[in-house]
């Protein structure tokens, strides 16, 4: 099982919509996955058609966890049973682990140890799935932390901007910081470019300034800046099987970096 959290110290940089285009190839690719909603304003949750019951969300569960647990609240996305072609799809499992405002107890600077066993603990024998994605909470605090600590992989999510950069620059020295603690180190990170468009020198500037930055942890291919992205949010479907060409464009992307992250 391969357990990423997708992760930005700063807001409104598409964190949320690279989980769903991952689920979302993870769903077209027949791979068992499990998104996990720790945002406690649960945006991935609604847009993957779940709605948490009172008490059965994973800030709840989180308060007292225990071994395995997350199998008791998660529910299936509505994609897959898509309302217009729900006989193409692999019978595949996309599961949730729904947000909600419950969350916010943990979105805080303080933490402990025990506090960063949390949500290991609750995913802890639960093997069902190849593929868990963590939507983290834009903040450095103890939620993010616990899900680092769980995570395989991190993914920094960016955006081709002054203050995106910044952002990301701060992500990364925090998770290097992070790493420094071999019990709570992560095997990989990387950067991912979103909402990056090739008609615009400064978005070209800033991508050639995060290659400086980061490498080879520079994460290919990037994605672009398509307004198609919201219509399939709105509608609760996954960027797969939305029609026409921009969301064509980005459900390749997103399948090219999911093979990427399974490797």
């Amino acid at each position: 099982m391969q357990i990423v959290s997708i992760s930005s110290l700063k807001g409104g940089v598409g964190k949320s919509s690279v989980t769903l285009g991952l689920a979302s190839a993870a769903l077209e690719a027949g791979i068992p996955s499990l998104v996990i909603d720790l945002d406690p304003h649960a945006d991935a949750s609604t847009a993957l058609g779940v709605h948490a019951q009172p008490s059965r969300d994973i800030g709840s569960l989180l308060r007292k966890p225990k071994k395995g647990a997350v199998s008791k609240i998660t529910v299936q996305s509505s994609w897959t049973e898509h309302p217009i072609t729900p006989e193409s799809y692999p019978r595949t499992t996309l599961d949730v682990a729904p947000g909600s405002a419950a969350s916010s107890h943990l979105d805080r600077s303080g933490f402990t140890v025990k506090d960063l066993k949390r949500l290991e603990t609750v995913i802890q024998g639960v093997d069902k799935y190849e593929l868990v994605l963590i939507d983290c909470p834009p903040s450095l605090t103890a939620l993010t932390r616990m899900a680092w600590a769980a995570s395989h992989k991190v993914l920094s999510v960016a955006e081709p901007s002054l203050f995106s950069v910044a952002g990301t620059k701060r992500t990364m020295t925090a998770l290097a910081q992070f790493e420094g603690s071999k019990l709570w180190a992560v095997p990989a990170a990387g950067v991912i470019v979103n909402r990056a468009r090739d008609d615009f020198s400064e978005h070209a500037h800033r991508i050639s300034e995060l290659h400086e930055l980061f490498g080879e942890l520079l994460v290919q291919p990037t994605l672009p800046d398509a307004p198609v992205m919201q219509q399939v949010q709105g509608a609760a479907w996954p960027v797969h099987r939305w029609p026409g060409e921009q969301a064509a464009v980005l459900a390749e992307r997103f399948s090219t970096i999911l093979t990427g992250l399974l490797k």
